[in-house]
């Protein structure tokens, strides 16, 4: 796959860091349709969710810890975590300052399909990155990705058309609970939940 923020390809170092100085919510907008993939395997993302370094259910914001200690570094790169200590979740580290990211939902596999249901354990392909542990079992992502760029191996983005665009509250947060910067494709059946009805 050719791959947008490979040194060797796409805009320039200057355009590829101008994407992702943005805020979180058009960063997490705007990467609907890219495909990921880890090691060669991945697939198109049809949900995110945005956390801003002001937004109080950002992991940043309370300030630098050595858990979020990617948020405050370069954007592009990758910032991975344990949630409840069970399951790893990939975000872009992105925003105009530091402490901004763009978490990676679901994906729909194009990949590797077969590796992802062998880590997986399940067939069902639809099941096989419908959130944000999913994925990461799916892909192998763990705390050894954190902080690595998105622009080198074993990173590989590239951008892609979305069918269309929703968005609605997050999910699993209390605090900023009503803000709407969940993203996902309209008509996904990849996505980890169905977003509510207007």
């Amino acid at each position: 796959m050719s791959s947008f923020l490979a040194a060797d390809s796409g805009p320039s170092n200057p355009d590829r860091q101008a994407f992702w100085r943005r805020h979180p919510a058009e960063v997490a907008r705007d990467l609907i349709g890219w495909e990921v993939r880890v090691g060669g395997v991945g697939g198109r993302i049809v949900e995110t969710e945005a956390y801003h370094h002001e937004d109080p259910a950002s992991h940043s914001f309370t300030g630098r810890t050595e858990r979020n200690a990617a948020m405050f570094g370069e954007v592009g790169r990758a910032y991975v975590y344990r949630s409840y200590g069970v399951h790893w979740c990939l975000n872009f580290v992105c925003g105009e300052d530091p402490g901004s990211a763009a978490l990676i939902r679901a994906l729909e596999p194009t990949a590797g399909t077969e590796v992802m249901r062998e880590r997986r354990g399940l067939s069902d392909l639809r099941a096989l990155c419908s959130g944000p542990g999913k994925l990461c079992q799916a892909l192998a992502v763990t705390r050894a990705h954190d902080g690595l760029p998105l622009d080198r191996p074993p990173f590989a983005l590239a951008p892609g058309p979305a069918a269309g665009l929703v968005a609605g509250p997050r999910i699993g947060i209390t605090k900023g609970a009503t803000t709407p910067w969940r993203f996902g494709e309209a008509g996904s059946r990849f996505l980890s939940r169905p977003f509510p009805r207007i």
